[in-house]
């Protein structure tokens, strides 16, 4: 056990993660020379093309230092907000983390929640400063940076680019002389700590973990805690770029197991493995079930595609644990799901990866996040909203409450008046101001949750010129004046745009989306009135107008009646066809909704 290290690397995102793994799989000949690729550990087309890790992936590497052979386990993080729980549960896994700063951006949001992460569960930090062959960077600047961050000595932090491989041995060695050695108790019943799981199409669920106490062996019977169910370990072994059987995973060690489950929901993140016969009584601290942060309706565009699109879903789902749904109708779009992210990248991520995977193409009707109501018949009894339409009458509710959350943004002493601004226009009161040096400041904001899901990170980037960096974590409810707005095409209800708006913003951005429509929705033969209500009062209005026949071409001259008559017959005729006319939406207008201050 002694010659075992678990680590994991955390950065801001983009600040070189995985070509620092890829690195050091090369230094330790963890992989043959055609075996490589850049971003090795990510396995998704999608992660290769964004140049972002979506999922945490562990592999296990050998190295020689001073004669001794050493296991290292490395674990890579995301670095996006959107999967903090991903960092999470690898942070759990390991007793060492190697903190990467790039030398040109210095230290960002997410560096430092990460770090607070790590510390928090007691990890050695390792300090990297990489990048430092970039004519752009500046590593005296951000040595002082990560000093005065980490109370480390300036010789501790390690110059690296993981580009050139300058460094990369330093780590390496700092890696076996810093990290402690794995403590577990080997006589003690199993404990293991589920940090990850992947869906194979031909094995069922592999679930990846970490010895804590103990050991696991092939065939023997094992309980997960959180679910109650129990299983034989079919198979057990590490995980390098191919998976190496075992008949004994030991004490500190991690690998993976394969039992033949073939439903992921039975298979949580950040559960406890033990033994059937002989439990641990005590799980592994700190599970918890993910929490949604952003709903929305994913609809297929032909309503006969709603049994494949829920089969495409459910597999998806066995590879992302964090995504959740449920079935839901409604009157625009017909079938489709309501279902539950961590973000909007994730969002993004779960769309754009439905149509590569599955050939589904889907429409997504506009984001909210979860609110709860309470009536005034029942004051205490929780009404969860997860969808607009689940609001109670304005009548009966007695109020509405929203998540909160506590936004940190670090940005360049130049734009703090623009990302004030920004944020107070998004409701947010800021609770602190400090200047990290004499160009960098943090600011901290609470903010409801639901004026960050649209583009709040698109324009944070543009007041800040891409400089500030931003992360957030949910800080509880509170209660809020929102209202429900409507908005009516040719006086009938479209469910699809509906949204929960704050009192003060429901008149502008009613105002906006009516505006918005207008441009997106094609003529007819007879006028269109879009409006926004709230309730029953009428907010905004626009009219698109009617395509018209000139029906008077014909009277030149002679009485004025002429043209009047021929002139209301048209009128009627509009009339009639609009109350039996009926408006198709374009897909473009339901995502219009998302922009409405481009």
């Amino acid at each position: 056990m002694k010659h075992i290290r678990n680590f994991c690397i955390i950065a801001h995102i983009d600040h070189g993660k995985s070509t620092l793994a890829d690195r050091l799989l090369d230094f330790t000949g963890s992989v043959t020379e055609r075996e490589k690729q850049e971003q090795l550990l990510d396995n998704m087309d999608l992660e290769r093309e964004r140049g972002i890790t979506i999922k945490s992936h562990a592999i296990q590497m050998d190295y020689i230092y001073e004669g001794e052979h050493y296991v290292l386990n490395l674990i890579d993080t995301p670095g996006h907000v959107d999967f903090s729980y991903e960092v999470s549960r690898s942070i759990a896994a390991c007793e060492g983390a190697l903190l990467v700063v790039d030398a040109a951006q210095s230290i960002q949001a997410q560096t430092i929640s990460n770090l607070y992460l790590a510390l928090e569960n007691d990890l050695e930090i390792i300090p990297v400063l990489n990048k430092v062959d970039l004519p752009s960077a500046n590593p005296e600047e951000v040595t002082d940076d990560i000093v005065d961050l980490l109370g480390c000595g300036r010789e501790e932090i390690i110059p690296a680019s993981a580009k050139t491989g300058i460094g990369i041995e330093e780590i390496l060695h700092a890696i076996i002389t810093k990290i402690p050695a794995p403590s577990g108790k080997v006589d003690a019943p199993l404990r293991a700590l589920i940090f990850d799981s992947v869906y194979n199409p031909f094995r069922g669920v592999e679930t990846y973990f970490r010895v804590i106490n103990g050991s696991i062996k092939k065939n023997q019977h094992i309980k997960f805690v959180a679910t109650g169910n129990d299983y034989t370990a079919d198979e057990v072994g590490t995980l390098k770029l191919i998976q190496h059987k075992k008949q004994e995973i030991k004490t500190g060690d991690v690998g993976y197991l394969i039992t033949g489950i073939k439903d992921a929901r039975e298979v949580k993140v950040g559960d406890t493995i033990t033994d059937a016969k002989n439990p641990t009584t005590e799980a592994v601290a700190g599970f918890e079930d993910v929490k949604p942060m952003v709903f929305a309706g994913i609809y297929p565009v032909d309503t006969e595609d709603y049994e494949e699109l829920r089969a495409s879903m459910e597999k998806l789902q066995l590879n992302d644990a964090s995504l959740t749904f449920l079935p839901e109708s409604s009157a625009a779009l017909g079938f489709g799901f309501r279902c539950g992210f961590l973000g909007m990248l994730h969002l993004e991520i779960i769309q754009e990866r439905l149509e590569r995977e599955f050939n589904m193409t889907v429409i997504t009707t506009v984001p909210n996040v979860s609110y709860h109501a309470y009536t005034n018949k029942h004051p205490d009894d929780v009404i969860l909203v997860n969808n607009p339409s689940d609001l109670p009458e304005p009548s009966t509710l007695n109020r509405v409450e929203e998540p909160y959350i506590k936004a940190t943004i670090i940005t360049k002493a130049d734009f703090v008046g623009q990302v004030m601004s920004l944020c107070i226009e998004k409701r947010g009161e800021i609770t602190n101001q400090t200047y990290l040096t004499t160009e960098r400041v943090e600011l901290t904001f609470d903010m409801p949750l639901a004026e960050i899901v649209f583009d709040f990170y698109d324009r944070l980037k543009t007041v800040s010129r891409g400089y500030a960096s931003f992360d957030y974590s949910p800080i509880g409810l509170r209660a809020s004046k929102l209202v429900k707005v409507d908005v009516l095409l040719n006086a009938n209800k479209v469910d699809a745009l509906s949204a929960l708006l704050h009192q003060d913003n429901a008149y502008d951005i009613g105002k906006k989306m009516c505006e918005k429509l207008k441009e997106l929705i094609p003529r007819q033969q007879f006028d269109i009135p879009i409006q926004a209500a709230i309730g029953a009062k009428i907010i905004a209005r626009e009219t698109v107008k009617a395509l018209r026949k000139d029906v008077t071409a014909k009277c030149y001259g002679g009485d004025i009646s002429r043209k009047r008559k021929l002139l209301e017959k048209q009128k009627k005729g509009k009339k009639r066809m609009r109350q039996v006319g009926n408006v198709e939406i374009p897909q473009e207008a339901f995502m219009a909704v998302l922009k409405l201050n481009d």
